[in-house]
């Protein structure tokens, strides 16, 4: 919770800080605030409370820290990446507060207890980002991806606002454990409209986290928005939804897991389907990638229908959402340096290892790891969710997923050899700051670290 309220102050700051004068100092200030926010996870984590705040409709449990860590370290990694996007742009303190409520928003919804933080979470979270994404003014894909996410997301929301109607009709509650403990003493007696209302809510998690049939927005909305702004949705945005998504469905719907279970079976063979053989098409590096993060939010909604609640899961969902989010973060950190003085076509990547080694190591690492190759943190990802995946009933799917990994290994390690084997137009050195530096620099060190000791956070995690 004082990670939250450190996060929603440095928002504020960052919106009096133009007419106070102090703009100037505000990076730093954004950094220390974030480290402060970690400090006090940390504090936290060691210091269990279990207090809930606001009549029980929020609260910060350890798996709720450990999201809400997650997502602290990404965004302090994004800061630093992006000093030089924030100098660059006319309204450096209206980003500086879209960004930071967005981030709020997001651990809202690491810890939220109750449909109305569920959706205030929701809400807050994605109002800036439908801004940020069309934040490029003069580019009519920029305004497009805005246009496209706000409508998308607004349709989203009805859904969800239509199904916390029917489930609070059906149950009086907007509380999560109350919920939960009416379903079981009612099981089998709940109104027909209570079971709607819980495919509705399905339906809107499943706009948000961008898989199959609800994907159409991601690849657009991915491509047209600015790229940090885009590593910013596949990362904290990602994060933040799936740890709804797991309160939700393995918490709060748990009792009445026969009815989504079989719903996200089918919405995880889609998305693995649908993504991987798109992706394979795509000329266009961030459409690739928004390809590829529908793939992966269907292996993370594997965790969540494989297993109703058990600490193994929760622990395996944070684990992958921290090795996809470095690996999402380094890749659109490169593209994002490669395509400063040029596109974002994949074509653009060949033969970069002429150009920068360091951004060549770095691209490597992480679309290995996002292949799940050995020795990087994703192979452990993928391997702690089909181990979890039960074989009697949904082995099909784990052959599925077999299968959509190889397809997916094939098009990363495609990008990879253009990048050692295939000739450039230009030779031109690719000049990286040192603050960028030592982003990739940490991202590759944490995706080998946590891919050969995977216990450094699976065992950490244990609560």
């Amino acid at each position: 919770m004082n990670g939250l309220i450190i996060i929603c102050g440095l928002g504020l700051l960052a919106m009096i800080s133009e007419i106070f004068k102090f703009r100037s100092v505000l990076f730093p200030l954004v950094l220390t605030g974030l480290l402060a926010a970690l400090a006090l996870n940390v504090w936290e984590w060691n210091n269990p409370m279990h207090i809930s705040y606001f009549e029980n409709m929020i609260g910060f449990d350890r798996s709720a820290l450990a999201f809400s860590t997650v997502i602290l370290a990404i965004a302090l990694l994004w800061f630093v990446l992006a000093q030089d996007y924030f100098k660059s742009g006319q309204h450096l303190v209206d980003h500086y507060a879209l960004v930071l409520f967005a981030l709020a928003g997001a651990l809202m919804l690491t810890g939220c207890k109750n449909m109305t933080t569920l959706f205030l979470g929701i809400e807050t979270l994605s109002i800036p980002m439908y801004v940020l994404a069309a934040s490029k003014k003069n580019d009519l894909k920029s305004n497009e991806a805005g246009f496209k996410y706000l409508i998308m997301g607004s349709f989203a929301s009805g859904f969800l606002l239509f199904g916390i109607a029917l489930v609070y009709g059906a149950t009086a509650s907007f509380d999560f454990e109350e919920i939960k403990a009416y379903i079981a003493v009612f099981q089998g007696e709940l109104p027909g409209f209570f079971y709607v209302g819980v495919i509705f809510i399905l339906i809107a998690m499943a706009f948000k986290i961008a898989v199959a049939p609800f994907h159409f927005w991601a690849p657009d909305v991915y491509e047209g928005s600015p790229v940090l702004i885009t590593g910013l949705m596949s990362t904290v945005v990602k994060t933040a939804a799936f740890a709804a998504f797991m309160r939700l469905f393995m918490m709060c719907f748990s009792n009445v897991s026969e009815l989504w279970v079989t719903l996200l079976a089918v919405i995880v063979a889609l998305s693995l389907a649908v993504s991987n053989f798109t992706a394979v098409m795509q000329t266009n590096t961030k459409r690739m990638l928004a390809y590829s993060s529908i793939s992966h939010a269907a292996f993370m909604l594997m965790i969540i229908m494989s297993d109703k609640g058990e600490t193994a899961s929760v622990n395996s969902l944070i684990y992958y959402s921290l090795a996809y989010s470095l690996a999402s973060l380094s890749a659109f950190a490169v593209i994002y340096l490669v395509s400063k003085n040029g596109s974002e076509d994949i074509t653009e990547l060949n033969g970069l290892h002429k150009r920068n080694r360091l951004l060549t190591i770095t691209l490597t690492i992480a679309l290995l790891s996002l292949a799940g190759i050995p020795v990087t943190a994703g192979f452990f990802a993928k391997y702690f969710v089909l181990s979890q995946i039960p074989s009697d009933t949904l082995l099909w799917l784990t052959i599925l997923a077999i299968i959509s990994s190889t397809i997916a290994a094939f098009y990363y390690l495609k990008i990879v050899g253009s990048m050692f084997f295939a000739d450039s137009y230009t030779k031109e050195p690719i000049v990286v700051q040192k603050s960028h530096a030592f982003v990739l620099i940490v991202c590759v060190v944490l995706l080998l670290l946590f891919g050969m000791v995977p216990g450094l956070i699976t065992e950490l995690a244990l609560y």
